[in-house]
C-alpha cells in the first residue's frame, strides 16, 4: 500500500489585487516585507536566497523551481536535490480580495521530520497573518525586518510566563494597547492584533509604522523566544537596526532563562 507523502497546506484571504499579491509572494523585497529577508532573480531556474540571520550558516539557499506570474511560483532547493519544496498560488477573489494557497512538500518521516513538520506548520500560520496585515494596512510599501531571537533554557511556557511577568503584561486580548518597554532602547507600542498560545501580534506605531510578532517556541533541548518587528517609513533602516540590537540585548541578558 502506497503512503501519501505529508504536505502542509494553508490558505489566506488577503486585500489586494492579483499583481499587487503577486509582488508580495514572489519577489525579494516582498516576500522580507512580512516573513524574512529574501533574494529572488524572478525567472524560471533563478537563485533564491533566505536570510534568517547574520551568519553565513543562516543563509539558506535555493531556486525558482516554477515561474509563473502572477499567480505561481515554487520554490525548491534545486534540480535534482531532494528537500523542502513550496509552492504558492495567487487566486482571484471577491472583490478586491485575493486567496493565497501554500502547498509546502518535501517531508520525510521520522521524529526529527515530525518535530519540523509541526514547526513549519505553526510557523506558517503565524507569517501567512503578517502577510494578510502587510497587504492590509501597508500594500505597496516594503518593510524592513529585525528579527531577534534569543535561545532560553526551559520550556516555552516557562519563556513565555517569563517574558510576559517581566515586561509587566498580566493578560493580553485582542484590541489591548500595549506599551513593552525593556529599557535600554528595547521597546515596542502597539495593538493586539491576534492572540494564541504563547504568541501575540501587534500593528505597530513605535518605533515605526509596522507590524510584529512575539512567539515562543520549541528549540532542542530548550527554547526560542522571538521579538520580531517589521517596520515602513523613510527611516525603517536604521530603526530595524535599533531595535534588532536593543531587542537582542534584552533577550541575552535574562538570565538564568538564557540558554
Amino acid at each position: 500500500m502506497s503512503v501519501t507523502p505529508r504536505a502542509i497546506h494553508l490558505s489566506v484571504e488577503v486585500p489586494g489585487t492579483v499583481r499587487e499579491v503577486w509582488s508580495a509572494v514572489a519577489t525579494g523585497p516582498g516576500i522580507s516585507s512580512w516573513y524574512v529577508p529574501h533574494r529572488v532573480e524572478e525567472r524560471a531556474g533563478g537563485a533564491a536566497t533566505a536570510s534568517f540571520g547574520a551568519g553565513p550558516e543562516m543563509q539558506v539557499d535555493g531556486r525558482v523551481a516554477v515561474w509563473d506570474p502572477p499567480h505561481r511560483i515554487v520554490f525548491d532547493d534545486g534540480q535534482g536535490v531532494e528537500g523542502l519544496a513550496f509552492e504558492w498560488l495567487v487566486e482571484e477573489g471577491r472583490g478586491d480580495s485575493c486567496v493565497v494557497r501554500l502547498a509546502n512538500t518535501g517531508f520525510g518521516d521520522g521524529g526529527p521530520w515530525d518535530d519540523q513538520y509541526e514547526a513549519l506548520r505553526e510557523g506558517w500560520k503565524l507569517f501567512l497573518l503578517n502577510l494578510r496585515l502587510h497587504l492590509e494596512h501597508f500594500r505597496g510599501r516594503e518593510a524592513v525586518p529585525a528579527l531577534p531571537t534569543g535561545m532560553w533554557s526551559g520550556g516555552p511556557q516557562e519563556a513565555w510566563d517569563h517574558f510576559r511577568h517581566a515586561l509587566g503584561v498580566p493578560s493580553i486580548t485582542v484590541g489591548d494597547r500595549l506599551d513593552l518597554d525593556g529599557g535600554d532602547g528595547a521597546r515596542l507600542v502597539g495593538t493586539v492584533v491576534d492572540v494564541a498560545e504563547r504568541r501575540l501580534a501587534l500593528l505597530l506605531d513605535e518605533p515605526a509604522p509596522g507590524t510584529a510578532f512575539v512567539t515562543a517556541e520549541e528549540h532542542g533541548p530548550g527554547c526560542g523566544l522571538s521579538v520580531w518587528a517589521y517596520l515602513y517609513g523613510e527611516d525603517r533602516t536604521v530603526l530595524a537596526a535599533g531595535f534588532n540590537a536593543a531587542w537582542q540585548r534584552w533577550l541575552d541578558g535574562q538570565a538564568p532563562f538564557s540558554a
